[in-house]
């Protein structure tokens, strides 16, 4: 497995991977690059196995001492190894190396393992809030 960390918006050859995965792993189209050009402060975790994009996190300054974890996923073949954690891991290092206190981050109970991961790696959830679909968002929030 080889971990690769990047600060600011990656290549377009990169985020087209990200997109690809993100397609795999939630079955719905993103348009990533457009998304990502709003946010401040983008830090991108990718995992590649064999030269294949296996799994990503995205993240981005929320406030000066917030990074909000936006986005994340693994190919359902990888889950299970671990990959999910190390991306988290790496991803808080270069948040508190940046100088954030507080991770956030948002999830619906239809993620369940990321639900589960997120708490088993110290988050606390902070508030539930209704979203569009009518599924209540889980605000989670960890301190660096």
């Amino acid at each position: 497995m080889d971990y690769l960390s990047l600060k600011g918006i990656p290549s377009k050859r990169i985020v087209k991977e990200i997109c690809g995965l993100y397609r795999d792993v939630f079955n719905e189209d993103r348009q990533l690059n457009e998304r990502m050009d709003d946010k401040p402060n983008v830090d991108v975790q990718l995992a590649y196995e064999n030269g294949t994009l296996i799994g990503f996190k995205i993240g981005y300054e929320q406030s000066p001492t917030t990074f909000y974890s936006w986005l994340g996923g693994v190919r359902s073949t990888s889950q299970g190894k671990g990959v999910a954690l190390q991306l988290m891991r790496n991803q808080h290092a270069k948040a508190k190396e940046a100088g954030y206190k507080i991770v956030e981050t948002k999830t619906m109970n239809r993620w369940r393992k990321m639900l589960l991961l997120n708490i088993r790696f110290g988050f606390n959830v902070t508030a539930v809030e209704e979203s569009q679909t009518g599924d209540g968002k889980i605000i989670l929030q960890k301190a660096l």
